[in-house]
């Protein structure tokens, strides 16, 4: 069964160019247009990996990290923050809040895929590595 990445944007485009991109790589895709969205996803079946915008209606990013985070049954999930903010203060306070790892937008789509591949192998399982892009 392929790996299962939850993508969590409220633009359509950025969804649709990250699940096309991950299908590609053989991965199996869930969206949600929001936090709340990717809280309840997350809590229903728990992804592989989460790739979550910072700035996203109902529960931002950084509030929907805080809830993964405190849930037993979703903090294991790695998190990623996909994110138009690129400025190296932005990325420490994404790691420091607790992201295991940070891409800004636009992003090189090689760079995406050797990100995610460092967090989870397409088969579902755990790589067991640490990917800090």
């Amino acid at each position: 069964m392929p790996a299962s990445i939850l993508i969590a944007d409220d633009y359509d485009d950025n969804r649709e160019l990250l699940r096309l991109m991950l299908e590609t790589e053989g991965y199996s895709i869930r969206e949600a247009r929001n936090g709340r969205e990717a809280l309840d996803a997350a809590r229903e079946e728990a992804p592989a990996l989460a790739l979550i915008d910072l700035s996203m209606p109902s529960l931002d990013g950084w509030a929907l990290l805080r809830e993964l985070r405190s849930d037993e049954r979703t903090r294991s999930i790695p998190c990623v923050a996909v994110t138009a903010f690129a400025a190296d203060q932005d990325r420490r306070r994404a790691l420091d809040a607790g992201f295991d790892a940070y891409i800004s937008k636009p992003f090189r789509s090689k760079e995406l895929i050797e990100m995610v591949n460092g967090f989870v192998r397409k088969d579902g399982h755990a790589d067991g590595g640490e990917c800090r892009l």
